[in-house]
């Protein structure tokens, strides 16, 4: 995604603490403001985000704090492209974890939602994993133009 030419590309990387998931928010909002999102598109965004840093820090790495979260975002005209991912355990069986409802910790009273969110809120989603060496999951939106709601 780096070498994409034309897109303005963002990246970070932090610990696989809980406490850094509002960071992650956070940084990615301030990032896409540039398009000028509306506040549900932005709240989206910040949703999917959180959604996807969490099943990092919990499934992931199993809340070890040790590990780390990179998340990349890249702008091209319209579009927002956010990546997740780490370097944990992988998911064993991807279609049963997609399953509105399904979650691999259910004593943490999950509610296993967190892909459903993500793929009704994004226009793009994409989950490739390997056991023993992580989850990517790779996500796209087009921000609508206001200047397209006034006209």
């Amino acid at each position: 995604m780096n070498g994409q030419s034309g897109a303005n590309v963002m990246s970070l990387q932090f610990s696989s603490r809980s406490e850094n998931e509002a960071f992650a928010r956070v940084a990615v909002a301030a990032f896409v403001s540039q398009l000028d999102p509306t506040l549900d598109e932005l709240t989206d965004l910040k949703t999917v985000i959180s959604e996807a840093v969490t099943n990092c820090i919990i499934h992931g790495y199993d809340n070890d704090p040790s590990g780390m979260v990179s998340i990349t975002a890249a702008i091209e005209g319209e579009d927002i492209t956010l990546t997740v991912s780490d370097q944990g355990q992988g998911i064993e069986d991807v279609e049963l974890a997609r399953q509105p409802l399904f979650t691999s910790k259910p004593d943490m009273e999950r509610s296993g939602m967190g892909f459903t969110i993500m793929e009704n809120f994004m226009d793009e989603f994409e989950v490739t994993t390997e056991l023993g060496a992580g989850t990517t999951i790779r996500m796209k939106k087009r921000i609508e133009s206001k200047q397209a709601l006034y006209n």
